[in-house]
């Protein structure tokens, strides 16, 4: 299988603590939508919501995936997410070492 350099995403969200970000993050690998999920050192946001000035840290994710498996896997993050409102972007990858890209395609392959 070749992967087109444009068919993988990077997934960015964020979680409120560790444990819901692993959770989320074995959940998505398991189920085969995600090739890899990293979960990251928690940060600091800061950002509007209803009005107000929030400040709260979060924990986030990168998820790698195809552009195929990206609707269900936002419904799957959407579903499990705790935030009315849950931070779900993608970005397509411009450039990346080939094999990698065919290893993500291969994972995220629906069966």
């Amino acid at each position: 299988m070749s992967a087109e350099t444009t068919d993988v995403l990077l997934v960015i969200s964020s979680l409120p603590d560790e444990a819901s970000a692993k959770k989320l993050a074995r959940h998505l690998v398991e189920s085969g939508l995600a090739a890899c999920v990293k979960v990251l050192a928690p940060c600091a946001s800061t950002y509007h919501w209803r009005g107000a000035v929030e400040e709260t840290t979060e924990v986030p994710v990168l998820i790698n995936t195809t552009a195929q498996r990206y609707a269900e896997l936002e419904s799957v993050i959407r579903a499990r997410h705790p935030y009315e409102l849950p931070e779900i972007v993608a970005v397509p990858l411009a450039r990346g070492l080939p094999a990698y890209l065919d290893w993500v395609a291969v994972e995220t392959t629906a069966a």
